[in-house]
């Protein structure tokens, strides 16, 4: 078989678990093209996505201005490593703090490079700033999290399925309850904390939103303690909570822009995903000069990090979430969705809660967590076109392009509709 002719569905699953490593379970659905908020499979059948790549695609799809960033750079530069300037990367730079408030950003490629990043800065910083003894830094997380999948950052989680017989693991991380201010309150003792690092929603854990009053008090208390709030906005940052950043809470700012001036102004913001529109990987760590200047020549690096072909498809992206209004789309539409999904609870008793921000929403299945009905259900949608993910068991996510019309949402809510009050466990 010639790699390249065209695939069955059942022909590329075949590949994929014969020469792949199986470190996931994908949906049994193989997509070749995506534009604005459909996916086509290789069949041709058509689909509403409503997962984005995990909010990396809020753009939608194959966004055009994107695309035509990539090919535009791609045929003049792609790579110089940091060893020397490029003719994109300060461009990118300014442009990156400028829209979100920082005076410097740290490009990377990966979100968990990102928070990796953030994790070395948090720490030198300590150090060297806040004077805590040689080695004794320790981080805050919170239980439940995702950060992403790397050593240090799996030794901030309590996910066994992510932590078996990965040991042993990074000293100095320190886990609390999700949503506790009094437990927060209680690790700000120890002198040692260098850094909070927590995610304005748990995407992952089920799209848990905490109180209304969780990240703005959380955020005082590190600052009445000099520790740095740094917040993974890699889920839920660039517009997909109804908001540019989850973390900013009732920011007034008339564009969701956090140059202005929101409640919370995290001492290290972490991003990445949609960060590209989904087009190629970028991820950036950003703070003011008096967090970043530690950061010496020879600290840290990536040789991909700040490539002039990321740099080019990050402002593309960008400019297309403040030029289309993405954040205020996704706060109008998230709340339709919400109020949409609380009458089907009423309809079914198969679904028992919906939550959510902006277009970053969940339902939560009336099953246990080891049941396979999320599953079902997601396979069921599948047929009816409309793809999503169960996360943690029995709670479904759902998360599409925040390009998406209301007619097109109306329509993906008979889809769902439909399928839950047709479904049979």
């Amino acid at each position: 078989m010639a790699v390249l002719q065209g695939l069955t569905s059942q022909q590329a699953i075949e590949l994929e678990e014969k020469y792949g490593a199986q470190n996931y379970h994908p949906l049994p659905v193989v997509l070749s093209r995506g534009e604005g908020v459909y996916v086509w499979d290789v069949e041709g059948k058509k689909y509403y996505d409503f997962l984005s790549a995990y909010s990396a695609v809020n753009q939608g799809h194959c966004h055009p201005k994107i695309v035509s960033a990539l090919k535009n750079q791609a045929e003049k530069l792609t790579l110089t490593s940091r060893a020397f300037y490029n003719d994109m990367l300060g461009r990118y730079e300014k442009f990156a703090t400028e829209y979100f408030g920082f005076d410097k950003l740290l490009p990377m490629n990966t979100g968990a490079e990102a928070v990796e990043t953030a994790i070395k800065l948090a720490r030198k910083w300590g150090y060297e700033k806040k004077g805590i003894p040689s080695n004794q830094a320790k981080i805050i997380v919170c239980q439940n999290n995702f950060h992403g999948r790397t050593i240090t950052i799996i030794s901030a989680s309590n996910d066994p399925i992510a932590t078996e017989n990965f040991g042993p693991f990074t000293p100095g991380i320190v886990s609390i309850r999700y949503n506790d201010l009094n437990a927060l309150a209680e690790a700000l003792k120890d002198k040692n904390v260098a850094a909070f690092l927590v995610e304005p929603i748990q995407g992952e854990a089920g799209v848990y939103v905490p109180d209304e009053n969780y990240i703005k008090e959380a955020y005082d208390l590190c600052k009445s303690k000099n520790v740095l709030f740094m917040a993974d906005e890699v889920q839920t940052g660039i517009a997909r909570t109804g908001r540019l950043l989850a973390s900013c809470g009732n920011c007034s700012c008339p564009e969701k822009n956090c140059s202005g001036t929101p409640e919370v102004k995290p001492d290290i913001l972490i991003l990445g995903k949609a960060i590209s529109g989904g087009v190629f990987p970028v991820s950036a760590v950003l703070a003011n000069n008096d967090v970043m200047d530690v950061i010496r020549p020879g600290n840290h690096g990536s040789t991909f990090g700040g490539n002039p072909l990321a740099c080019a498809v990050a402002m593309a992206a960008l400019e297309v979430v403040r030029d289309e209004k993405l954040a205020e789309n996704a706060d109008r539409l998230g709340k339709l969705f919400r109020s949409e999904m609380k009458k089907l609870i009423e309809e079914s008793d198969l679904i028992r809660l919906v939550r959510g921000k902006g277009l970053l929403n969940a339902i939560v299945i009336n099953d246990t967590e080891d049941s396979s009905t999320a599953w079902d259900i997601c396979v069921a949608l599948k047929e009816n076109g409309l793809l999503a993910k169960p996360t943690h068991g029995n709670i479904i996510r759902f998360a599409p392009p925040l390009v998406m019309t209301e007619e097109q949402l109306l329509d993906c809510i008979s889809i769902i509709r439909k399928t839950i009050l047709e479904f049979k466990r």
